[in-house]
């Protein structure tokens, strides 16, 4: 199945309810108005987008309808999907390299948001790029996280470095580091732990695991990714708006969006946040992550 499949297929639930709903308010040949433009406004808040994004995309097809480059109503969708697309520049899709020594990627998210079936789903994709990676699982809280990460690990093939439960995670994002280095890995993918965007005293001890690896690798941790649920929407603007009050968060894996009738959130998070969705979870097997293409996920999103 090609990229533009798999993403039509996980945007399903998403696709029915995003098309159906501008097919009703965008007939074919109908003249753009104002009440048009209404209409439009309210079916993106409907469909995920968030209320400040559908007001900052009405707004540009408002300016190009004054301007006369669109005039009719079958224009819109073909002029919000190259407005989605431009959110999302080159030099934001990728993820950031270290310029020597191991490149390392902070992960973050609260229990239940899929973060440690993340991290491993990565680390895969990140071997098949024919990257050495080395896993360290800093969610010592919860040994089933631990557990989770052990198993995972062995069907990826990667190396794992951990502690027994309840261990300092800095002591255990440390001894990564220091793995990494030695073992002159391409990439160190941290697990940490799941925790409530509430819970200030965990949120603070996710500062203090960057400082560690700050401290040990220069330049590091090169990337900050937070893993947010799919499904809940317009809650996943807030839990990220928090944990960027804590750490710097540089991009967004979205997980479960196979699941989701939200995938409009994808282009919330990007516009309300200005962090990027980097990578999309599309299904529950360790192959099912894909790295973001706003190209193929306005095309399958409007796809009919």
């Amino acid at each position: 199945m090609g990229l533009f499949d798999r993403f039509k297929t996980a945007l399903g639930k998403t696709r029915d309810k995003v098309v159906g709903s501008f097919k009703s308010v965008l007939p074919f040949g109908r003249s753009i108005d104002e009440d048009l433009l209404d209409h439009v406004h309210d079916t993106m808040i409907q469909d995920d987008f968030g209320p400040a994004t559908a007001r900052k995309l009405v707004e540009s097809v408002r300016a190009a309808w004054k301007k006369g480059e669109i005039r009719q109503s079958q224009e819109i969708v073909g002029y919000l999907k190259g407005q989605i697309v431009s959110k999302w520049p080159q030099d934001v899709r990728s993820l950031r390299q270290a310029p020597s020594g191991p490149t390392v990627i902070l992960v973050a998210g609260i229990n239940g948001s899929g973060k440690t079936t993340s991290v491993a789903k990565l680390a895969n994709y990140l071997k098949r790029q024919g990257k050495r990676v080395i896993l360290a699982a800093c969610d010592t809280f919860r040994a089933a996280a631990v557990l989770q990460l052990v198993e995972w690990s062995q069907r990826c093939g990667v190396d794992l470095i951990k502690h027994g439960q309840d261990a300092d995670p800095g002591a255990v994002a440390y001894d990564a580091c220091e793995a990494a280095i030695s073992r002159r890995a391409d990439v160190l993918l941290i697990d940490t732990a799941g925790r409530l965007h509430t819970q200030d005293h965990l949120m603070r001890e996710l500062g203090k695991i960057q400082k560690v690896v700050e401290k040990k690798i220069p330049g590091a941790p090169h990337e900050v990714l937070l893993v947010l649920d799919a499904t809940i929407g317009q809650n996943a603007v807030n839990q990220a708006r928090t944990f960027s009050d804590h750490v710097k968060l540089t991009g967004i894996i979205l997980a479960k969006l196979d699941g989701s009738a939200k995938g409009g959130i994808v282009v919330g998070i990007r516009d309300q946040l200005d962090v990027p969705v980097k990578f999309v979870g599309l299904g529950e097997k360790i192959d099912d992550i894909e790295a973001f293409d706003p190209e193929t996920f306005v095309e399958a999103l409007f796809a009919e």
